[in-house]
């Protein structure tokens, strides 16, 4: 036992760090965090988008469970559910792909057409010649095939890393009781047990219910891409229809990416400009009436994470991880916010994080149905 003329430790006072300390402290925890997550996303990607797709699922496991299917069982039916359903749509893809490419002898011969006719136009109108036009072809055609062939290779290495998204799925199904223990003895102590209990919930409902909207939600784009295309007469309308509505599940950023592909499709196939500039417009109208329409009422209600957040996240997410990063970047930060919702020193984050109007007590808890964290 201390002595009793030596102070406690609880008699100390608290030590107050300065402002730069903190910034300091604040910066030097983020760039860890993201070099951490730069170095291991091989690890960390999957298993996000295992947890996405666990939760997810988590419903269909626990609809067989009542149905008194064994817990084994149970869990392998609901993985198999999910793979089939991801195959399904990557067959599609694959095979519209490949009919696809049979065609690329045309639209070579198109294209190099098409650009002839700039280098005449270009020559006429600014005096750049053939030679600095054909310079800026090569250069840029090597950087195509570079590009190309790093996305080869990245899409190799996305294969083989997806193939453990299963195993993870199922693991995680089968062992959520004791995952949600070691998080509730983790921050032990009653209260503290009731707010782990409280975050997992509403962590569980975001994504839930950001997922099913942006599924949705891209369907509806996807039908009002084909639509579009096939009124327009461009060819592969379905590909590149369900094309543009899978990219689009990248949050503010897909849409533009999606435009990109239909254009140049009609530009090759098409003479003139007129189809090119027709899906150009159609494309405009349908990104005004999801940004402004399906995302607000769809998506957006489902997390509470405002459009500046959101964007800047999409974009650290892209130089983290790519395109996983991207696509796990506003679930990450809906269940941050979560989070710093309820803890007094970070409510000043989980407001900054937040799309609601400031009130007097700043960290206003963002809105979504609640349900228990297990069931069956």
């Amino acid at each position: 036992m201390p002595h009793p003329s030596e102070p406690h430790l609880a008699d100390a006072p608290a030590i107050v760090l300065p402002l730069y300390a903190k910034v300091a402290l604040v910066g030097v925890a983020l760039a860890l965090l993201v070099f951490t997550v730069h170095i291991a996303g091989e690890i960390i990607f999957p298993l996000g988008f295992a947890g996405i797709f666990a939760v997810l699922l988590h419903p269909v496991e626990r609809w067989l469970r009542r149905r008194r299917v064994p817990q084994l069982l149970a869990i392998f039916l609901t993985v198999l559910l999910g793979v089939v359903a991801v195959l399904g749509l990557v067959f599609f893809v694959g095979n519209e792909a490949a009919q696809l490419g049979e065609q690329m002898p045309l639209f070579k011969s198109k294209l190099l057409a098409s650009a002839h006719q700039v280098q005449g136009w270009l020559n006429a109108r600014f005096g750049v010649t053939n030679q600095k036009v054909n310079a800026w072809l090569n250069e840029g055609a090597g950087r195509l095939t570079g590009l190309a062939g790093g996305t080869l290779s990245a899409l190799t290495r996305l294969l083989v890393v997806l193939a453990l998204v299963p195993v993870y799925v199922f693991l995680l199904l089968l062992y959520q009781d004791l995952l949600v223990a070691f998080l509730t003895q983790v921050f032990s102590g009653r209260r503290r047990s009731a707010g782990v209990a409280e975050v997992l919930r509403e962590s569980k409902a975001t994504i839930q219910s950001y997922m099913v909207g942006l599924l949705i939600e891209g369907s509806i784009v996807a039908t009002l891409n084909v639509t579009a295309l096939l009124i327009l007469g461009v060819p592969y309308a379905l590909l590149l229809g369900v094309l543009g509505g899978l990219v689009n599940f990248i949050p503010y950023v897909g849409g533009f990416v999606a435009i990109l592909l239909p254009t140049l499709m009609a530009f090759v196939t098409k003479d003139g400009y007129g189809t090119a500039l027709g899906v150009v417009g159609a494309y405009v109208v349908i990104q005004f009436i999801d940004n402004h329409l399906l995302i607000p009422r769809i998506v957006a209600s489902k997390v509470k994470v405002n459009a500046l957040v959101a964007i800047v996240g999409v974009l650290i997410g892209n130089a983290i991880g790519g395109v996983a990063g991207m696509f796990l970047a506003l679930p990450t930060i809906a269940v941050l916010k979560i989070v710093f919702d309820r803890i007094p020193a970070l409510k000043p984050w989980g407001l900054v994080l937040g799309d609601g109007e400031v009130s007097g007590e700043p960290g206003r808890k963002a809105t979504v149905a609640t349900e228990p964290v297990l069931e069956g």
